[in-house]
């Protein structure tokens, strides 16, 4: 993750903006301008790490708002602590000594940004690690938080899942409603692959082992079997094995962690989970903070 990327420096920009943190009135009323602290970000659950980097980012580009900054951060932490590590309830995850204004300022958009990745990354290694042993790779979908959809991809790196799409220009994924519109999987699929640009390859959803024989008849490169049984999804599986064609498949809708070993073990090579980055629960982390 480049955390001095634009893209990256204005998601951290406007959550600084949004709360207005260059205007702090009480850290402004109650605490000198010259102050120092040590502020220490402690996790109180188990749980994986994801974000460790925003923290001295946040904290350059809070000095870049204010322009008033004058002193330099320190953030340090132990080697052993880095994005994608678990971590235990209790354990320190990094000190920052610099202006007390500056850090109050940042504390909660620090933590908000951390506890959200740290959330998805924890959920993210939950399935996969109820995978483990299978050949199931566990993907993201679309469905991030608006305007964070970078971070949220990568949280889910950190907890060892892999990214699918990043956006609609990144690969063309043909869905039932661009199937609805376009008269049929067959109508769509011809389209898709007529009118693509460049090599991308050519991903449609299917719903039934029919439509599933169409798409392959018809020279589909991946398929997503979309609220397939596991039952179901490995009669698909088979289906496409038996017939040479060694195209991708991707299975998605009603996984959850109770179910992800059975649908991992019809032999798919992808579970699509969007409640990887739509139904995390953020990571309880506190930062305490006293005079340095």
């Amino acid at each position: 993750m480049d955390w001095t990327s634009r893209r990256i420096t204005a998601i951290l920009e406007n959550a600084l903006l949004e709360d207005r943190a260059t205007r702090d009135a009480t850290t402004y009323a109650c605490i000198d301008s010259n102050q120092r602290a040590s502020a220490t970000i402690i996790a109180k659950q188990d749980c994986v790490l994801s974000g460790l980097g925003c923290l001295h980012r946040i904290l350059d580009v809070f000095s870049a708002l204010d322009g008033t900054v004058t002193s330099h951060p320190e953030v340090t932490s132990h080697t052993e602590i880095f994005d994608g590590v678990r971590l235990r309830k209790g354990q320190s995850v990094a000190v920052i000594v610099h202006n007390a204004r500056v850090v109050l300022s940042c504390e909660r958009v620090i933590l908000n940004i951390m506890q959200r990745m740290s959330g998805i990354a924890t959920l993210t290694r939950k399935y996969v690690d109820a995978v483990e042993g299978t050949s199931a790779v566990i993907l993201d979908t679309r469905k991030t938080a608006p305007g964070l959809r970078l971070l949220d991809k990568y949280a889910v790196t950190c907890g060892g899942g892999h990214n699918h799409r990043l956006d609609l220009s990144d690969g063309i994924l043909i869905k039932n409603n661009h199937i609805a519109l376009a008269g049929g999987v067959v109508p769509a699929l011809e389209r898709a692959l007529r009118n693509r640009r460049g090599s991308e390859m050519v991903e449609i959803e299917v719903r039934s082992l029919e439509e599933l024989d169409l798409v392959l008849q018809h020279g589909a490169e991946a398929v997503l079997l979309d609220n397939m049984p596991p039952d179901q999804l490995r009669q698909a599986v088979e289906h496409v094995r038996k017939s040479g064609k060694p195209i991708p498949l991707e299975a998605s809708g009603g996984v959850t962690l109770e179910n992800v070993r059975a649908y991992a073990e019809t032999g798919v090579d992808f579970i699509s989970v969007g409640a990887l980055t739509h139904s995390e629960q953020a990571v309880d982390l506190s930062m305490r903070i006293g005079p340095a």
